[in-house]
């Protein structure tokens, strides 16, 4: 249709429709200000001209033809004209609701949280972004996730932490969240979107659970422990225990290891930045025994990249709870953990004399200030005769051997 052929206002939808472009880009009055904009393209859409409080005449878009239908465009004018009675510029309102809405999006709890986790990406281990982010998941965002956080009270944040304590006990977990979310908002405090921290001090009325994580027997059973790791049915796993006590590194370090990190011949793993706590790369010297044992383990592996290939898949390595069960059935719950092999190795070498600093370096510590900044391969040199000195320690408790050894 020509649109000298349009015969009635407000126009019919068959107008709208076969509305021919032209040229040039086009208007037609729809009526009460409204028009229907033609462009050569054929792209139809409606406008609304007003006069500004300045006495100006301007246009303000509605949205585009057949999206907006003529019913549809004519009741959002009529809305308009309204506030243009108030004296309201329909411009001005429609960026503030535009801007309102986007702030809305972003100021909630879990767009927050997303950008803090986004932050972390480069700092945190795949396994800690993993089980964290899942927490998050998991607990907190279906309850706070779409919420504004700085319309969140802190007694809502405190409800919703004593009831994941009470109704699933898990109060470790819920804890480490509680530290997770107080430090999400910490984001938004140094960056100048809040000016008070909800979660501060609350964790002084939450119930605390003593850490099971650094469980460990005493001097005088761990020989005994030692010979039941030793004469564990299943063979990977019994190797898998020897070498974290031996090694005393993290058990997700060992469990998540790859051929790859480990040299036989120069009797050293390597583990690679990204799979350390500290996202630092950490050299681990081999004693004789580790190497013998790695050898072993080589045969039980079969072709996978990991030491510890899972049952399912060689590409993927063991349950984070292979070495937790292994214990269990030991009869070691809640007496020996997998990370408390750590702090045996700690105790013992500063008991027996080594250098302080040799054991940190060998732990992967990394204290503040300039004597702090870490290196790979510091006290490499030292730590190896300490290794060594260690696995020895080791075989003489489990073969029940009367060996003194030399002060380090």
């Amino acid at each position: 249709m020509k649109r000298d052929d349009i015969k009635k206002r407000p126009m019919t939808d068959t107008t709208l429709k076969t509305l021919e472009p032209e040229d040039k880009e086009y208007r037609e009055l729809d009526g009460n200000g409204l028009y229907f904009r033609i462009k050569p393209n054929g792209n139809k859409s409606w406008q609304l001209r007003y006069k500004k409080a300045d006495g100006k005449w301007s246009w303000v878009g509605i949205g585009t033809y057949p999206a907006v239908s003529g019913e549809l465009a004519r009741k959002t004018a009529q809305e308009l004209n309204k506030a243009l009675s108030k004296g309201e510029d329909p411009i001005i309102t429609k960026q503030e609701k535009k801007q309102q809405e986007l702030e809305a999006t972003n100021s909630t709890f879990e767009k927050l949280a997303v950008e803090w986790l986004d932050g972390k990406v480069n700092k945190w281990t795949e396994g800690t972004m993993k089980r964290n982010k899942g927490a998050l998941e998991k607990h907190i965002f279906p309850v706070m996730g779409k919420r504004a956080y700085k319309e969140i009270k802190p007694i809502e944040w405190m409800n919703l932490f004593k009831s994941i304590q009470r109704e699933k006990g898990i109060i470790e977990q819920s804890n480490r969240m509680r530290a997770l979310c107080q430090e999400i908002y910490d984001l938004a405090k140094v960056t100048g979107r809040i000016e008070f921290n909800p979660l501060e001090g609350l964790h002084r009325f939450l119930e605390t659970a003593k850490s099971e994580n650094m469980k460990h027997v005493s001097a005088n059973e761990l020989p005994a422990l030692l010979r039941a790791i030793r004469n564990y049915p299943t063979r990977d796993v019994s190797i898998g225990l020897q070498l974290l006590a031996m090694l005393f590194c993290r058990p997700s370090e060992l469990r998540t290891a790859l051929w790859k990190e480990v040299n036989l011949q120069a009797a050293e793993w390597t583990i690679p930045a990204e799979r350390m706590k500290k996202r630092r790369e950490h050299i681990i010297p081999l004693p004789t025994q580790a190497v013998e044992l790695l050898k072993e383990l080589k045969a039980y592996s079969s072709d996978s990249p990991y030491l510890f290939p899972s049952r399912s898949s060689n590409n993927s390595p063991k349950s984070d709870t292979v070495f937790i069960m292994a214990l269990r059935r030991l009869g070691y719950e809640g007496r020996q953990s997998p990370h408390g092999f750590r702090h045996i190795a700690s105790t013992t070498l500063r008991e027996k004399g080594f250098n302080r600093d040799h054991v940190e370096s060998a732990l992967a510590h990394v204290t503040g200030g300039v004597e702090g900044v870490y290196n790979k391969a510091a006290y490499l040199n030292d730590r190896k005769p300490m290794m060594q000195w260690w696995a020895d320690y080791l075989d003489s408790l489990a073969n029940d051997e009367v060996i003194v050894f030399k002060k380090a």
